[in-house]
């Protein structure tokens, strides 16, 4: 399996806000509340300067406004539109015990329950009523698989597979 990630996009920003240094946010997690715990991120793929967070305040399920520490104008944020926001992986809000980061799925073995191989897992495509888990097999055949708990019943971590009990068709 591939290295870890270690850092995760979670935002761009989009515009400013005001005349005091606020920057609009537009999400790219899940949960758009894990904004209100960010303390600090990186901009871009510059690791070597961490921004403070002063505060944050939620406008929309998907858009925050941020104040950066010591960043008071509207000149002294403008360097950051369209830039995204990054944090490191102890960063990353705490997930329950049923949950895991996509990009730790990436590249997982897909089997069946009868512990047939069907390939890896090469994406997950996020849509409003379930994940589905595109596995592509060694010979480059795509497999869209929706993530329920009917069809995928197991993800093992540590033998780093997951198993699908397929419905007729699903792997045809």
């Amino acid at each position: 399996m591939a290295e870890k990630v270690n850092y995760f996009k979670v935002g761009k920003f989009v515009t400013t806000r005001g005349l005091k240094g606020e920057l609009k946010v537009y999400s790219h997690t899940d949960n758009i509340e894990r904004f209100l715990d960010l303390k600090s991120f990186y901009v871009g793929n510059n690791r070597d300067e961490l921004f403070n967070v002063e505060r944050v305040s939620i406008l929309s399920p998907n858009m925050v406004v941020l104040k950066l520490k010591g960043f008071d104008t509207i000149e002294s944020v403008q360097r950051f539109i369209n830039k995204y926001i990054y944090v490191s992986r102890e960063d990353v809000y705490a997930l329950d015990e049923d949950e895991m980061l996509i990009v730790d799925m990436l590249g997982m073995s897909v089997v069946t329950v009868d512990g047939d191989a069907i390939g890896e897992l090469v994406d997950v495509l996020q849509y409003t009523a379930n994940d589905v888990y595109v596995v592509k097999n060694e010979s480059g055949k795509e497999y869209l698989i929706p993530a329920t708990y009917e069809i995928i019943p197991e993800i093992n971590i540590k033998e780093n597979k997951i198993v699908v009990d397929p419905i007729p068709g699903l792997l045809d």
